[in-house]
This record gives structure tokens, sequence and C-alpha cells, in this order.
């Protein structure tokens, strides 16, 4: 089956920023800065920008494109293809399977829960638009409890955004993905800055110490004392997830490289334009509002600060409904860019293992999602409560843990077995080339020790919490809703066996099939 290409070196930077550039940014940021003492958790997440995030962002890059050339856009065959070049076929092959079946349990779970989340940012730019939430009277947060609960809000727009998946990924790269990436991505910059310029003249309406300076005073001023264990590995854990190492979607879009594009100035462009939309734009834009408006509690919002916090806001401040509707429009922009990339990443799967076409491929994901997102949507509708447990014990393994799993066994792969054809790899090309002794010592030793110590003490704090218990701690208290953290755990592990059986069977034709190519 021939394999597309992009269109354009410009589509391709958008995608793959546009991947890169979700919820992450414009949600999961703030409150990451603010709940971990603002100036005191931007220093290590810089640290691990450099040492860690480019230098697998760059591997990722230079693996997909290699895979690519020989007809392979998923993750199992790309690892066992640099595997082989230092150990056993068979250590080669069980490895690929295992990278392989991550990624899958990854993409297919974590997009199950991030696909109504992205859902709901288009239901709630509806609901700011239309004025639903505006009333003093109304509570943010029983409103938002009240929408997640009602079947009509959740489903409708959940299956909106799960109907322009399908079709966008449908259309191929040229025509879908790529044509995608150069319209939401201007206009996820065109709401940030429209949003930046309202927030830095809010002036302080509520308390004259309460002002957007302040609140970006508060991001910036390093605060050595508060400088902590817990911010740096929520710092290296953002770094993982905004820039979506660690799941093989970057892999996946590289494939469709041409042998002898630049990968190296394309990461690092593609790097810059993220980190632009998360710490410029979104750290400019929430945290002063929140500051402004809320003062320090507004800002240990924490995941409630978009759907609660921000709300309130709007509400209070001219022009509120529509710097609201811009605001939900960004979260659902930046989220579909970056949801398709996990969608378009089946597609191929089905592509390559099993000789389906994109366009039916297309569908089978589609229904999969509508399979896989039910518990998601029932657990709040059947229950009666807003604690969605099923979402919380899936995203604490694949959006959080697995990742970092699956970005170790990537270096293992593509620096300390690949070797030197690594170096050659990433280079080929490359306008800006990789000098050899970043290579050697930050890419083979520095990046691979940040991960290990992220995922070791990431295991502490994970024991420490009680998430390693039959009945986590956060549940404890909740004995009625136990059965859907159960559930989740089924769902991985099956999903996970699953994944590893289909992978590695696929594993034992690669070399006839890399001939072939």
């Amino acid at each position: 089956m021939k394999r597309e290409h992009w269109g354009s070196k410009l589509g391709l930077i958008l995608a793959m920023a546009g991947n890169a550039i979700g919820l992450g940014n414009f949600w999961r940021f703030p409150y990451q800065a603010a709940k971990n003492g603002g100036g005191a958790f931007m220093i290590p997440y810089f640290t691990a920008l450099i040492f860690m995030g480019i230098p697998l962002l760059i591997i990722e890059w230079a693996q997909g494109r290699y895979g690519g050339r020989y007809g392979f856009g998923t993750i199992g065959p790309m690892v066992y293809l640099q595997a082989e070049h230092g150990s056993s076929k068979k250590f080669a092959r069980f490895l690929g399977a295992f990278a392989g079946a991550l990624a899958l349990s990854i993409v297919v779970l974590l997009n199950s829960y991030y696909n109504h989340v992205i859902g709901w940012t288009l239901g709630y730019a509806w609901l700011t638009a239309t004025g639903n939430y505006m009333d003093p009277s109304v509570d943010t947060a029983g409103y938002f409890v009240s929408y997640i609960q009602n079947p009509y809000t959740v489903f409708i727009f959940w299956l909106i955004t799960l109907g322009l998946l399908f079709y966008i990924t449908r259309g191929g790269i040229q025509k879908g993905l790529e044509r995608l990436a150069k319209i939401a991505m201007p206009m996820i910059y065109i709401f940030a800055i429209i949003l930046l310029i309202r927030t830095l003249t809010l002036g302080s309406p509520v308390k004259p110490e309460w002002t957007p300076i302040k609140g970006l005073d508060f991001l910036w001023q390093p605060r050595w004392n508060e400088l902590s264990w817990s911010a740096t590995l929520a710092a290296a854990g953002q770094i993982f997830f905004t820039l979506s190492l660690g799941m093989g979607i970057i892999q996946n879009y590289a494939s469709y490289l041409n042998e002898k594009d630049d990968i190296t100035t394309s990461a690092v462009a593609t790097a810059s334009l993220n980190e632009f939309a998360e710490v410029i734009l979104a750290g400019t834009i929430v945290i002063p509002i929140a500051f402004t408006f809320l003062g320090t509690d507004g800002l240990k919002s924490g995941v409630g600060l978009s759907f609660i916090a921000l709300p309130n806001v709007f509400r209070t401040m001219t022009g509120g409904s529509i710097f609201g509707t811009f605001w939900f429009l960004l979260l659902f922009f930046a989220g579909i860019t970056s949801s398709i990339a996990m969608f378009n990443y089946l597609v191929a799967f089905l592509e390559e293992q099993f000789n389906v076409n994109r366009k039916t491929g297309s569908l089978l994901i589609f229904i999969l999602y509508v399979l896989g997102g039910l518990p998601v949507a029932l657990e709040p509708i059947l229950t009666k409560t807003a604690e969605l447990f099923y979402l919380t014990e899936l995203d604490n393994w694949v959006g959080s843990y697995l990742l970092v799993v699956l970005g170790l066994i990537e270096i293992l792969a593509a620096v300390w077995l690949f070797g030197n054809k690594g170096l050659e790899e990433i280079n080929k090309g490359s306008y800006w080339k990789v000098p050899k002794w970043f290579y050697n010592v930050v890419m083979r030793f520095i990046t691979p020790v940040f991960i290990i110590v992220l995922l070791v003490f990431s295991t502490v704090t994970y024991a420490q919490d009680g998430y390693l218990k039959l009945i986590p701690d956060f549940a404890k208290n909740y004995p009625n809703l136990v059965p859907w953290i159960f559930a989740a755990r089924v769902v991985l592990i099956l999903v996970f066996v699953i994944s590893f059986i289909v992978v590695f069977k696929s594993l034992k034709g690669i070399d006839e099939k890399k001939t072939n190519n």
C-alpha cells in the first residue's frame, strides 16, 4: 500500500505543533504551574525541556522517519528495526511488541476520555455564547456537575467531536490532517492573542492588589524556598504531556516524511511553537485572569480552573460572554488537533497490520471510540456523582505513567541499541547537525537518567498516594464507585494483552516486509 507524504514543510510543522499543542497547554499547564509554586515550577520545567524534552522529541522524529522508510507508521516495527542492530532478533521482537502494545494502550484509552473533555469544551463554548450560566445566582461547580450528568449535552458534543475526527482522518494526510492544521492552528493563536490582550487590560476590578501583572509575577518570580521534588516531578511530567512524548504519535506523523527531510530543525520549530503557546500565551492568559478576579484561591482551583473557576470570571467581566466563548473554542481547537494524531495512529495500525483502507479504518476507529468512551460518559450519569473514578484511574496510568515507560524504551532502542546509526539518522538531511558529544552525553546518558528518575519517583509517589492498592486511597470513601475503578483496570489489562499479542505476531514477518518496501 503506497504511503502518503506531507504536502508542504509548513503543513508538517503546523500538524506536528497541533499534535503537541492541546489541552495540556491551555488547561493542564496553568493549574500545574500554579499548584507547584509558579516561578518555582518554571525552573525544573525549563531544565527538563532542554535535557529531556527536546532530545527525546528529536529521537522520536528520527525513529518515525526511519520506520516510514520501510512502510511502517507505528512504533512496534520501528523499535524492532532499531533494536535488532544491537540485540538478538528475539529480544528485538519482544521489545518492539512491548513498545507497540504500550502505544496502542495509550492512544486507545487516553483518547477514550480525552475526546470527552474536548466535547465538554465545545459544549461550554455553546453554553457561554448563549449565556446559559451567566446569571450570578448560578453555582458554576454545580452547573458543571449537572452538565456531565446530562446525557443529552454529554453525548451530543462528544459525538460531534468523534464525527469531526472521523471525517478529517478519512481525508488522508494532505487533505485531512494537514488541512486541519492549516485552519486550526492559526485559529488557536488568534483566539489566544485576543484573550491575552484582554487579560492585560483588565485592571483591578475586585481588589487593588489583584492585578494581571501580579499574576504574571507569581508565574515568573523564582521562589527558591518553594522548589521541591514534587514540583520537579510535576514539571518533568508536564514536559512529557505537553510535547506528546511517549505515545508513538510523533513517530506516526514523522513516518510520512521523505527520507532527507530536515528533522532536527523541524523538531526544534515544533517545540518552540508549543512552548510559545504554553508558556507565553496560556501562562499569560489563565493565571493572570484567575489571579485578577479570584486571587491566590483562584490559582488553586486545579482541574476545575477551566470549567468552574473561569466561568465565574467570564460572567463578571465586561464582554465575558464573547471572551469566554473564545476561550472554550481555543480549548476545542487545541484538543482536536492533538486527538486527531491518536486517531490517525490507530488508522495507520489497521492499514499496516490488516491492509484496511483509510476510509474503512477511520469508521472502525470511530466505532471503537464510541464503545471505549461509553464508560466515561455513563459513570456520572448512572451514579449521579462527579467523581469520575473510571477516568481518573485510566489517566493515572495511561496519561501519566505508561508514556514515561514507553519513552524509556524508545531511548533504549533508538540510542543504545541502534548505536551510532541513531546519530546518522538524526543528521540525515538536517541543516543543523546534532554534535556527536551532545548525542553521546545528553541523549545517551542525561536524557535517560531524567526519564528513569521521573519513573522511579513517580512510582514512589503512586505508592505513597495509595494508587497501587487494590482499592486506591482516593476511593476508600466511595465504595459504590469502586467497581468503576476495577472496570478501568480490566479494560487496561485487556487492551494491553490483546495489543501485545497482535503486535508480537505481526513482527514475525517484519524482515520480509522490510525487504519488500
